[in-house]
């Protein structure tokens, strides 16, 4: 195989609220396996990579929208710390090393949805750690029910707002961002991937429930450990550096998320 001009760093674990429980495999996982692969990459001279980071590096931001300069918080769980360990890594590689790696870091944050055909989408492994494959499981029978974590955060109704991007536009940013890394300036850039609106989890709740005609059965529960409150992005740089913009509503990821699992009953049903 090879040669090969860059990588994409997708691989890691990525529930908060496993990362709580088991923080050991998080940075087993997520920090040893970079460094193996930056070990790799240097032995065979690949210099271009893209890492897969995550808005839980901003930990509870001061103020909204977050922007690639808005300061690091301490981070509300062990997923979030070894996406700040990991980024330290790559920015450290940048600052005299004798390491000629370019880098591009993406700080996601909340990616849904699947393939508009229904014919690629998520699939947990056990019960889902995140909201949406939740409530499409709990909307097609699998789940008896559906938790909301926290309905007292000082949002519009309670609830976690976050910033849902679709997973097919978060692909696309993957694409310009591997070009840009092969054509940096310095050693590395950071961009936030988002749509730039916050989303309570209430409102996706009530978004699902209109695009696919479901009646979810939800519950309300205590905060989960690790939630911050609310985050959602300033993608302004994306898209000036990236040449890249979101393609895709919230309607638009939860009615193709949805889809998705009716094509999961449907090969069920066949088997």
């Amino acid at each position: 195989y090879g040669p090969f001009d860059g990588v994409i760093h997708f691989a890691a674990y990525k529930a908060v609220g496993e990362s709580v429980k088991e923080p050991l495999k998080y940075y087993h996982n997520n920090v040893g396996s970079l460094v193996v692969l930056l070990q790799t990459m240097q032995n065979h001279g690949v210099t271009n990579l893209v890492f897969s980071s995550s808005c839980t590096v901003y930990g509870q931001p001061e103020t909204l929208p977050v922007t690639e300069k808005s300061p690091l918080q301490e981070a509300a769980s062990p997923y979030g710390y070894t996406k700040q360990v990991c980024e330290r890594i790559l920015l450290d590689l940048g600052k005299g090393s004798s390491v000629n790696l370019k880098s591009v870091l993406l700080r996601y944050f909340n990616p849904i949805g699947a393939h508009p055909s229904g014919a690629i989408g998520e699939l947990p492994l056990g019960p889902p750690e995140n909201l949406v494959p939740y409530i499409t499981q709990t909307a097609a029978g699998i789940r008896d029910s559906l938790t909301v974590f926290g309905d007292d955060y000082n949002t519009s109704d309670g609830t976690c707002v976050r910033d849902y991007i679709h997973v097919v536009d978060l692909a696309a940013a993957h694409v310009a961002a591997l070009a840009k890394a092969a054509s940096l300036e310095g050693s590395s850039a950071i961009f936030n991937l988002g749509t730039g609106r916050g989303n309570s989890v209430k409102e996706v709740i009530d978004t699902f429930e209109e695009v696919s005609g479901e009646k979810l059965n939800y519950t309300l529960g205590p905060r989960r450990p690790g939630d911050v409150e609310q985050i959602y992005a300033s993608v302004d740089l994306a898209e000036k550096e990236l040449g890249w913009s979101c393609q895709y509503e919230l309607s638009d990821a939860l009615k193709h998320a949805w889809n998705w699992q009716k094509t999961l009953k449907l090969k069920e049903s066949a088997e």
